[in-house]
């Protein structure tokens, strides 16, 4: 193993152990942008990028500890991550250890115990190197980041710019899924009401550019005939105060202004907004703006009539000709030239 470390090719060798679980290779691309590492089958065996199973691990003192987090347990979920990051590959060699002789675990209630204190270090070390998703082999996916029962994974966004892109990070996959969810339970909620809406602002441009949320976005926005409002049940005891419906999902009136704010959970305040505009002389107008570029007016036959558009794993109804709608609001070429929400403060190109 010293002979192959030193003859160059690999960061690291490594050879299997003669036990019931011998190292195997593995596939692994860390994305820390989007918080996730993902598993697969190695394509070019013994060079692999993670190891599954028991192995003997060679790599020099220095390399070991220039990683951040270079004894962080599990040592071998740690040391990959770290190294695959960094593009070092493993070479294993096909020249194994004898098993060791460990001594086993006395009973059932200790062996559970290992396996529970086990998985909550790999839990506590992936949310310590910023991963929230694995994905496995075999597309498993387990997530390490908020749920409805949690706080979201970032605080007060301040000046439309979220702390994780200051990081050049996107938005964390945890909370594109609580999104997601939302969205598509607030739409199923005002399409069983017959309260007309329609995708609005970033998230038409999501749409429109990625059948999705924007990578990088923090909540979703639809627009809602304001005549409507009385259909919706849950947006009738909002005009009240908060309400929380039988799935957990906070309905209320947003403290900024005239609009309605549906939240995922009464920890999770990841939200999908709803803004009432009305027609006025032909033009759709509202009484509540915000100091954003794509808060104008507009001609109300962008709705006449609505049309469906592919949205964060369902259809939602979208303004017609919604690229014309989206220049409107946000200038020429917008879908094929992406960025930030405020490049004052910071800007796509000048993150990386």
């Amino acid at each position: 193993m010293v002979e192959v470390l030193r003859a160059g090719g690999a960061r690291l060798v490594a050879a299997p152990v003669a036990s019931a679980n011998p190292a195997r290779c593995l596939a692994l691309n860390v994305s820390l942008r989007e918080w996730t590492a993902r598993y697969g089958p190695a394509p070019s065996a013994p060079r692999c990028d993670a190891l599954d199973g028991d192995a003997v691990v060679l790599l020099r003192a220095r390399d070991l500890f220039n990683l951040s987090a270079p004894l962080a347990r599990p040592v071998g979920t740690g040391l990959f991550l770290q190294t695959a990051l960094r593009g070092w590959a493993v070479r294993l060699l096909d020249l194994p250890f004898g098993a060791a002789r460990l001594p086993p675990l006395a009973t059932a209630h200790a062996r559970w115990k290992a396996e529970r204190e086990g998985r909550a270090r790999r839990a506590a070390l992936l949310r310590a190197l910023g991963i929230r998703l694995v994905s496995g082999e075999g597309g498993r996916l387990e997530w390490f980041g908020c749920s409805k029962e949690t706080p979201r994974c970032f605080g007060t966004v301040v000046g439309d710019t979220p702390a994780y892109l200051y990081e050049q990070r996107w938005t964390p996959p945890c909370c594109l899924r609580a999104l997601r969810e939302t969205a598509r339970y607030v739409v199923g909620v005002l399409e069983a009401a017959g309260v007309r809406y329609w995708l609005e602002g970033g998230s038409l441009l999501g749409a429109a550019r990625h059948g999705d949320i924007i990578p990088w976005d923090y909540d979703v926005d639809l627009g809602i005939y304001l005549e409507d409002v009385g259909n919706c049940e849950q947006l009738r005891g909002a005009e009240a105060g908060s309400v929380v419906d039988e799935r957990g999902f906070v309905w209320e009136k947003a403290v900024e202004g005239d609009f309605f704010r549906v939240q995922y959970s009464e920890s999770n305040h990841l939200h999908v907004d709803l803004w009432p505009f009305y027609p006025r002389n032909g033009v759709m107008t509202k009484d509540t703006w915000l100091d954003h570029r794509q808060d104008v007016e507009f001609p109300e036959h962008f709705l006449q009539p609505l049309v469906p558009l592919p949205f964060a794993g369902f259809v939602a109804q979208a303004p017609n000709n919604y690229r014309r709608f989206l220049e409107l609001k946000f200038g020429p070429g917008v879908i094929e030239n992406p960025e930030y929400p405020n490049p004052s403060l910071l800007s796509l190109a000048g993150s990386g």
